[in-house]
């Protein structure tokens, strides 16, 4: 056989990333919000796509020239009501039909908290306080079952502002200058983390006039801001509430024994009896340790929009998609046909720029619907395999895995992640985040089904928190797991209580000697 160049041919198969395929993969990991601003860069660049409602696109095109995009008929369609036109073409007639079905009820569609507002008032939907929960059981919104309409309050001034406006009115001049240096140095916790030496040195005023103007900013409000130390915070607050006697002043000088419990020597120190070392702990302990945080934690606070809602029904759960963050897109055919037309004696490289723009946003809308009717297919799975948690609270929740609904609705593993990444799910239990539902397993005593990671969490908090005046040690705990079907080792006891933020026995018993 000689050697040497020749030539081929040969068939194989391969999957290539379109453009397209890409554009469809990236949407499908994007929450709401975040394709919201996607498809506004779509509507700047492509001139045949607009956004509008149904009603507008009917009266601005009477004759359907506008197009929203095929639905793909293999995916399953949302199940959250039938009009009218459908129910004639099915031939259902209205004798047929149930008689004591209301309306409101059935129909489910929640575009915003407001929504919710008149469903509620029937008792039988949603609970519209959008909170991000872990595990609550729900709640009313308001008084009365009503939205807290507080929670909607507009944001407020965080703590370097607030300490900024309190120096403009107290102090003029260099002492003015030096405090706006301090408070630049305050962590949002309201300590103060700057050297007043290096401070003084550094705007070339005198160490005494530095110290004066931290001892004005530690009157500022919060009580106990621009501290340098928890004693000195402590203090503040105790001067500031007229509670700074010798007595107290050496306990809090000694914070680190009534950290380790050793309350006896605290007694010896302070000079009084039981009856006054339980007063003065009670009400150290009602201080605040860090005065700055109330701020931090409202310029933080982070309004969560659902993807999806789930409601239970009379059939089963209703299950939508928020539209309210959705965009409507249309195609403009008719647009698209003037253009032609006025294009048609030029040359064919601005036909065929039109013919992109029109193959890209028919692309766009097969891709936007695709995405919805996968994300519902997820959703739907997700709330069958968990709806003991949708029943009970996440004392009743399953073990729980991407690949598990990956496979009960036969997509790629990859899909399902895409899916539940950054996509929040509002049910009458609270928003919860999709990937909040897959937890590892425990297994079970008794050979059965295991139970979910969540859930023997909430076990070990709810054993915690009844325990009485007898203190549980990890092992009890891990008794009393196992008696509840839970089979889990001591260490994952140990885990699991840190991860909730539960001390261990010796923590909690000296807690609760101090707290008397």
């Amino acid at each position: 056989m000689a050697i040497g160049p020749r030539l081929d041919l040969r068939q194989s198969q391969s999957l290539v990333m379109t453009p397209q395929l890409q554009q469809a993969i990236r949407l499908l990991a994007l929450s709401n919000l975040e394709l919201e601003a996607v498809l506004a860069a779509e509507l700047a660049n492509n001139p045949l796509l607009e956004s509008g409602d149904s009603t507008r696109a009917n009266d601005r095109d009477p004759d359907g020239d506008n197009d929203a995009g095929p639905s793909d008929p293999q995916e399953p369609q949302s199940d959250v009501g039938i009009g009218s036109d459908e129910l004639i073409a099915s031939g259902v007639s209205a004798a047929e039909m149930t008689l004591d079905v209301d309306l409101n009820s059935e129909t489910f569609h929640h575009d915003s908290a407001t929504d919710m507002i008149a469903d509620r008032t029937r008792g039988d939907a949603l609970d519209g306080s959008l909170s991000l929960s872990g595990g609550s059981d729900g709640g009313t919104g308001g008084i009365d079952g009503d939205i807290d309409f507080d929670s909607f309050g507009g944001a407020t001034d965080s703590l370097r502002d607030h300490l900024i406006h309190q120096a403009g009115e107290t102090l003029r001049g260099t002492d003015h200058l030096i405090a706006l240096q301090l408070i630049e140095a305050i962590d949002d916790a309201g300590y103060l983390e700057a050297d007043l030496l290096d401070v003084a040195q550094r705007l070339n005023v005198p160490l005494r006039q530095v110290e004066q103007v931290l001892v004005a900013i530690q009157q500022f409000d919060p009580c106990g801001v621009g501290a340098r130390s928890l004693a000195e915070c402590i203090a503040l607050q105790a001067k500031e509430a007229d509670r700074y006697d010798p007595a107290m002043a050496r306990l809090i000088d000694n914070l680190d024994l009534l950290a380790r419990g050793a309350v006896p020597q605290l007694r010896r120190l302070c000079g009084v009896d039981d009856e006054d070392m339980a007063d003065m702990i009670r009400e150290l302990r009602g201080y605040d340790p860090k005065p700055g945080l109330r701020f931090a934690a409202a310029s933080a606070m982070v309004s969560v929009v659902p993807d999806l809602f789930v409601e239970q029904k009379r059939d089963g759960w209703a299950i939508e998609i928020n539209q309210a963050t959705l965009p409507r897109l249309l195609v403009n055919r008719r647009y698209y046909a003037e253009l032609c037309a006025q294009t048609a004696k030029d040359k064919g490289d601005q036909r065929a720029w039109l013919s992109d723009c029109l193959a890209s946003a028919n692309w766009l809308i097969k891709a936007l619907d695709q995405r919805q009717q996968t994300i519902l297919r997820v959703a739907r799975e997700i709330v069958r395999q968990q709806e003991s948690f949708f029943l009970h609270g996440v004392a009743q929740m399953r073990p729980l895995t991407l690949r598990a609904v990956a496979d009960a609705i036969d997509m790629h593993e990859s899909t399902v992640s895409r899916v539940t990444s950054n996509k929040y799910l509002a049910c009458a239990r609270g928003v919860f985040e999709l990937k909040y539902f897959f937890t590892s397993g425990i297994q079970a005593t008794d050979g059965g089904e295991g139970s979910s990671a969540l859930a023997v969490k909430a076990a070990i908090r709810a054993l915690v928190d009844h325990e009485g005046d007898k203190i549980l040690s990890d092992e009890a705990i891990t008794a009393l797991l196992k008696d509840q079907g839970h089979d889990i080792s001591r260490r994952t006891v140990v885990k699991y209580r840190e991860a909730i933020g539960i001390g261990s026995s010796v923590q909690r018993r000296r807690t609760r000697a101090i707290s008397g």
